[in-house]
């Protein structure tokens, strides 16, 4: 566990460049493309971490090192809805202000604060070292989701190489 700070620091660092990258890069019609209805887009997934970043993780650290309680997210519920105006290359770089505000805070953990308890309103008492490995997979879970997203398209497109993209095809059932 002595290498967790380090290790999450590292993904948390690589993440707002990844987005930067996409928003900057992509068209936007192929970021806000929803592979299924009630599936997020990429851009979807970026302004949701956008909200974890400004509403969760770094609340939710403050949190555990006074040994508080903490109320859950539901993202449908309480997430920021995407506008016709939102802005890909605006919102990776809020998420990068945010991360950056985030990682200052990260790097004033300390080991021993790893162990430390608070209270998940829904799922009960979680450590400082549950939340950093969750911080860390969200983040790469919700671009590996945003990736299979933009993926999408391109599968019907490839002919006889389809046999090698069944397994990242979004089922439509």
């Amino acid at each position: 566990m002595s290498d967790l700070l380090p290790r999450v620091e590292s993904v948390l660092k690589t993440t707002p460049a990844r987005w930067l990258t996409l928003t900057q890069t992509l068209p936007h019609d192929l970021l806000k493309r929803r592979p299924l209805p009630d599936e997020w887009s990429a851009l979807e997934c970026l302004l949701h971490v956008v909200d974890t970043e400004r509403l969760l993780y770094p609340v939710r650290v403050k949190a555990i090192l006074k040994g508080e309680k903490f109320p859950a997210f539901s993202p449908d519920e309480q997430g920021t809805k995407l506008t016709e105006d939102t802005s890909p290359v605006a919102l990776a770089r809020e998420f990068e202000a945010l991360r950056t505000e985030s990682l200052k805070l990260l790097k004033t953990l300390k080991s021993e604060d790893l162990s430390k308890e608070g209270v998940h309103g829904e799922l009960g008492p979680v450590t400082m070292a549950n939340l950093l490995n969750t911080w860390a997979g969200h983040d790469l879970m919700h671009l590996r989701q945003a990736e299979e997203a933009l993926l999408q398209p391109f599968i019907d497109g490839c002919g006889p190489w389809l046999v090698y993209f069944e397994s990242h095809r979004i089922a439509t059932t």
